[in-house]
């Protein structure tokens, strides 16, 4: 059972496609939600229209609405995602140094603002040198984000604070 990991950028019709019995969990979220209702609607907007702009839209904090569908879809902990996945790294890794911390970037404003944060963490990571590590502090496991730094190469540690606060931590290829 590969389903899909909700994010900000999930798009509202790959969400209800995957979890279909979120829909009255979603729309209750929010009046403007029950234009969702429409069959129309529901084939259109729904289909380029993500979490983050729904959130914009009904007046909602993103972190907030993604971590209510995340509860209520069983992926409240990394360790559910870890398992399903099998790609992310939530042991700390010998490589990891605190004192080797040269940036640290917390998102939750910038989404909660409604921007995305991906081309300011790939910048960083892509001028991390041997033994540097970059540090995100994110509301949810930024799971394209940790895909994105994976591709540039880097090595990636996931560290859970709580439900709703997760560091994930970066070094470069070779560290």
């Amino acid at each position: 059972m590969n389903k899909l990991i909700i994010t900000p950028k999930t798009k509202i019709h790959d969400l209800l496609d995957a979890y279909p019995e979120l829909e009255e969990l979603l729309i209750a979220q929010a009046r403007p939600f029950e234009k969702l209702r429409n069959p129309l609607l529901r084939r259109t907007i729904a289909k380029v229209t993500t979490l983050s702009q729904a959130a914009a839209v009904g007046g909602l904090n993103v972190e907030d609405l993604v971590n209510v569908l995340r509860k209520e879809a069983g992926q409240s902990s990394i360790s559910d995602i870890d398992d399903a996945s099998g790609q992310y790294n939530t042991q700390q890794p010998a490589w990891f140094d605190d004192g080797e911390i040269v940036q640290t970037i917390d998102v939750r404003e910038m989404l909660h603002a409604g921007e995305q944060p991906v081309h300011e963490v790939l910048a960083a990571a892509r001028k991390l040198k041997k033994e540097e590590i970059l540090e995100i502090i994110a509301p949810f496991l930024p799971a394209p984000l940790i895909d994105k730094t994976i591709g540039l190469g880097c090595q990636h540690w996931i560290n859970e604070v709580s439900g709703e606060e997760i560091h994930v931590y970066f070094g470069a290829s070779g560290t």
